[in-house]
């Protein structure tokens, strides 16, 4: 897929991740889902806390089918019984809105598992983009693009990123210290990194739910 952007930026898929996530998505001209690696059991791709009744943050876990350890993210599976599942594991977290018809359109579609682990990750991550006015939707897998698994780590990244046609890749200030502009250069990229986030690190499932979309927006685009 080469489109001749101009930014390209490059994460795994979060489960509702906090808003700094946020700004990669919206200020990239096309976003890759970082899904050709190992599923990062400790990491933020199928959890997330929340506040439960208690004002105390708890995990909200997605239930997956077990897998062998070094399964890829992008054979990530729900069970047949996810929704179900789901829906328990929500019960603890009272998840407040000052608009009842917008907290039972979230939850439906939160709930509207499928099958697949990354379709569903995406549609939330765009549920979220469109709450913060983003209606283009320029998005792909990096698993498209077939990389071999030979290539790790910062290379995998700049070959993913040389595929997609962009002139910029666009990291998040925790990078900083794990790439080399110098190498980036070497392949035709600019390195950029987002300043820091002085916002809230709270998930986004709760931040769509209870804000002003308009003031959600402008705290992190």
């Amino acid at each position: 897929m080469a489109n001749n952007a101009g930014t390209v930026a490059i994460m795994q898929p979060y489960f509702f991740p906090y808003g700094g996530y946020f700004r990669l998505l919206t200020r990239s001209e096309i976003f890759v889902i970082y899904d050709c690696v190992q599923f990062p059991r400790r990491g933020w791709v199928h959890r997330n806390k929340l506040k439960d009744l208690s004002g105390a943050e708890q995990w909200l876990t997605l239930p997956l089918v077990k897998q062998e350890r070094d399964v890829l993210i992008k054979d990530l599976v729900f069970p047949e019984d996810a929704p179900r599942e789901l829906a328990e594991r929500l019960r603890p977290f009272p998840l407040p809105s000052p608009d009842p018809e917008w907290r039972d359109e979230v939850l439906r579609r939160v709930l509207a598992t499928g099958t697949d682990v990354v379709d569903y990750l995406e549609e939330m991550l765009q549920l979220v983009a469109v709450r913060l006015g983003r209606t283009a939707w320029n998005v792909c897998r990096s698993s498209s693009f077939n990389i071999p698994q030979t290539l790790r780590g910062q290379d995998r990244i700049i070959e993913i990123a040389r595929r997609t046609g962009a002139k910029r890749y666009l990291n998040a200030p925790g990078g900083v210290g794990l790439y080399d502009k110098e190498k980036f250069a070497e392949s035709g990229l600019e390195l950029e990194f987002l300043p820091d986030y002085d916002g809230p690190f709270d998930s986004m499932l709760g931040r769509i739910l209870a804000e002003n979309p308009d003031s959600l927006a402008q705290d992190i685009l």
